[in-house]
């Protein structure tokens, strides 16, 4: 049997975007900021801490998820690599809806 790959990890941070003091989420692992949506490049599983890059990942898109949910699509800025995380229930929603109407090219 495989053992899941999710390690639950909800602890407060300071965005290194926005500079806001993040809270836990409380249902599961918070992985960006809930103001400027931006997260770290510090996962290679979720929760794992073993990604070496650090980079800013940056909301580049947001795709329909289930349930009335949405996907944000980063890109990392050091890397270029793409990430995908469920959007919180506490995040910007008008930022959502802003990068939903301005999604950027992954060329």
């Amino acid at each position: 049997m495989e053992k899941s790959k999710f390690k639950m990890i909800d602890e407060p941070f300071t965005c290194e975007v926005c500079e806001k003091q993040i809270k836990p989420l409380g249902y599961t692992a918070r992985d960006h900021c809930p103001y400027c949506l931006s997260s770290k490049h510090v996962d290679i599983n979720p929760g794992d801490r073993e990604a070496t890059c650090h980079g800013i990942l940056k909301p580049v898109a947001i795709e329909p998820f289930k349930k009335g949910t949405y996907k944000i699509v980063y890109k990392c800025e050091k890397c270029g690599i793409q990430k995908k995380n469920i959007a919180a229930k506490d995040d910007n929603f008008d930022l959502i809806v802003q990068i939903m109407s301005n999604p950027v090219s992954f060329e």
